[in-house]
């Protein structure tokens, strides 16, 4: 029995005990359950492990129905990401579940959710790959589900959420029955060389289908819509996994088709994937820095997130079409760098949300504040991830963004005329983009953590149980070593770039350095900012102290500071939200009540706000509202009537007649 037959059986076995846990008493299913799903995490951290150290296939049957298990470095690399955030979810979920999450139905659900996403990473041929896709979109659906007995929107989300799925699905159907088609083989390992030969035309239709397909799992703009919606209702730690784990496989789906199999293409494919993913990076970050509820500007940064690793992937198509392998390595490393990066900051940031909703039973930023000193450990554990979101070191958020600015300005060199245009505006929206995350998470720290509570419910939080902070720990812990050690991962990333004769990274434990000439110590560096920030604080406490008086300084000494005195994320947001109001369109209303006696005295003033999905409302309601419209059209064509039943059934024998003629 090789090492794929023997963790394919690893991860069965667990996967079944974790169903059979579901069924004990309420008062053990948590805790077996937890333990089960842990242990299967587990497993496939090791499937991931083997995958980098013996790769190996292991097949059963032939023809479509081919049941082919691989594990190879590309994969190896989403199994470690899904078996740690699946090992810190399910710790977190022991403490966090309660009500219809610790169901039965979403225990299990949660379980085959896991396996499901294994299954995908460890595909090795067209029948395991969609049983594995179908089976994660329906038991995260589920989990979306969860609350749907008790909250409108949460129905409604998973509306959205599985219109989009079955529609990404689909799509990616229709884009491996044309590799079929075109090459006659299922298995991945085989589909480059007999693909390669294929029309340009059936080629380029498997790039358009698999970008639709998989950039609707990514979250990737114009058919982003479902991911705001699904990840804030869904419980925390069901978000963690579907932001971490699942949405990168819409990546991982990209990488595979379109640089392992389709290889080398004409330089639009490069161009159009450098598009989205840039338009997706600046439109998430936009509505993320806007966000009031916390929840929702998560899931909107992990469309910035996605689409930064689109840009990786299009410029990695333009330097492979140009015939460059060593600047399209280091974009391919750059994208998976900020796959395995985005997806441990934003799980903990995720678990970190759902302990503040635990807690305070509120997601609205505006009526948070204050969490600091009520829940130390969680406030921390969000701020590491901020800093990470943030791109900040010593959080591992920076070195990938560092590396993604590094194959877009390397490759610039003898690059054609049209790549030399596209790379210098994708690194401005880089740049604007790392900018506008570092305001959006100075909002989502400070205004929910720091201050005053604005609510009774935020006066009253308290901190998160054991088992939440274990497993919102363990993701910090993994996202500070790899901002201080990132090589740990760029060796394995290394192993894992398909791309013939790159090999542009040279890693120490200490630096790195890519094949252009450029280089960076993560240690060094965050060794001079720790320093340095400690220096500062030092400097402040012992030389900037201020005169210490009796009286109070707000309001001339007479008023003591309210939470009405602070900024709210709404406030916060406004300057940013002015400059980008064309593309933003929000919608705003102040109302204005007069006291009795005058209306010229105001007594109240009542301002509200909205910023909607823009493309939501611009695109997908008329669509639905015409949709809507034929319906009720089409409802006229069946009255009830037998006689127009019999003509339509002549009128398609008639037309089906003609067509056979001709």
């Amino acid at each position: 029995m090789n090492s794929a037959a023997v963790v394919v059986l690893g991860q069965g076995v667990f996967t079944v005990l974790g169903t059979l846990a579901a069924f004990l008493p309420p008062n053990r299913r948590a805790m077996a359950a937890g333990l089960a799903t842990g242990l299967l995490g587990a497993t496939g951290f090791a499937t991931g492990i083997v995958a980098f150290t013996r790769p190996t296939t292991m097949e059963v049957g032939s023809g479509l129905a081919q049941v082919s298990i691989r594990l190879d470095p590309l994969g190896g690399i989403f199994l470690l990401i899904i078996g740690l955030l699946a090992l810190a979810a399910s710790c977190y979920a022991v403490g966090y579940v309660s009500g219809p999450s610790a169901s039965r139905t979403s225990w299990i659900a949660l379980t085959l959710f896991i396996a499901s996403m294994q299954l995908v990473a460890m595909a090795g041929s067209v029948a395991v790959f969609v049983v594995g896709w179908e089976s994660m979109a329906v038991t995260s659906l589920l989990l979306v589900w969860t609350e749907h007995q008790h909250s409108r929107a949460v129905r409604s989300a998973g509306l959205w959420y599985a219109a989009m799925s079955q529609l990404g699905f689909l799509l990616i159907l229709g884009m491996f029955a044309l590799l079929v088609s075109t090459g006659g083989q299922s298995q991945f390992l085989n589909m480059h060389s007999a693909v390669s030969t294929g029309s340009p035309l059936l080629r380029s239709g498997v790039f358009l289908l698999a970008l639709a397909g998989f950039g609707m799992k990514a979250g990737l703009v114009p058919v982003h819509v479902w991911l705001p919606r699904a990840h804030p209702e869904a419980p925390s730690h069901v978000s963690a996994l579907m932001s971490g784990a699942m949405v990168s496989l819409g990546i991982y789906g990209l990488i595979r088709i379109v640089i392992e199999v389709l290889g080398r293409g004409p330089i639009w494919w490069g161009l159009l994937l450098l598009a989205f993913g840039g338009v997706s990076a600046l439109y998430g970050i936009l509505q993320a820095v806007v966000a009031t509820d916390l929840k929702r500007l998560l899931a909107y940064s992990t469309t910035e997130n996605m689409g930064l690793a689109t840009v990786a992937i299009g410029a990695a198509l333009l330097f492979i079409a140009a015939g460059r392998p060593i600047p399209a390595g280091v974009a391919i490393a750059a994208a998976l760098l900020l796959v395995v990066n985005h997806a441990f900051f934003k799980g903990l940031l995720f678990l970190a949300a759902g302990a503040v909703l635990k807690a305070t039973g509120l997601r609205d930023l505006d009526r948070l504040g204050g969490l600091v000193s009520r829940m130390p450990t969680t406030a921390r554990l969000f701020a590491v991830g901020a800093l990470a979101a943030a791109a900040l070191p010593p959080a591992n958020g920076f070195v990938s963004e560092w590396l993604l600015l590094q194959s877009l300005v390397q490759g610039e060199r003898g690059s054609s005329t049209v790549t030399a245009l596209a790379l210098p505006i994708a690194v401005a929206v880089v740049a604007l983009t790392a900018g506008l995350a570092v305001a959006t998470f100075v909002k989502a720290f400070g205004i929910g953590f720091l201050a005053r509570p604005r609510s009774e419910a935020a006066d009253l939080a308290v901190e998160s149980p054991m088992a939440m902070r274990f497993g919102m720990g363990l993701l910090a812990l993994i996202v500070v070593i790899l901002g201080l050690f990132p090589t740990v991962v760029l060796h394995r990333i290394a192993l894992a770039t398909t791309i013939p004769g790159a090999r542009p990274i040279t890693a120490t434990w200490a630096r790195i350095q890519l094949a252009g000439g450029a280089s960076l110590a993560p240690p060094m560096l965050v060794a001079l900012t720790v320093a340095f920030g400690a220096l500062m604080a030092g400097y402040v406490r012992w030389h900037g102290r201020p005169r210490r008086t009796g009286a109070l300084t707000w309001g001339n000494g007479g008023v003591r500071l309210s939470s009405r005195m602070e900024y709210t994320a709404t406030s916060f947001a406004e300057p940013l939200q002015r400059v980008f109001d064309n593309i933003l369109r929000p919608e705003q209303d102040v109302s204005v009540t007069p006291v009795a006696e005058s209306r010229y005295l105001v007594e109240r003033v009542g301002y509200e706000q909205r910023v909607d999905d823009v493309v939501e409302t611009r695109f997908y309601q008329p669509l639905l509202a015409m949709g809507a419209a034929w319906g009720e059209w089409g409802r006229r064509l069946a009255p009830g009537s037998v006689h127009r039943y019999v003509g339509y059934v002549f009128g398609a024998l008639l037309i089906a007649f003609a067509v056979i003629s001709l």
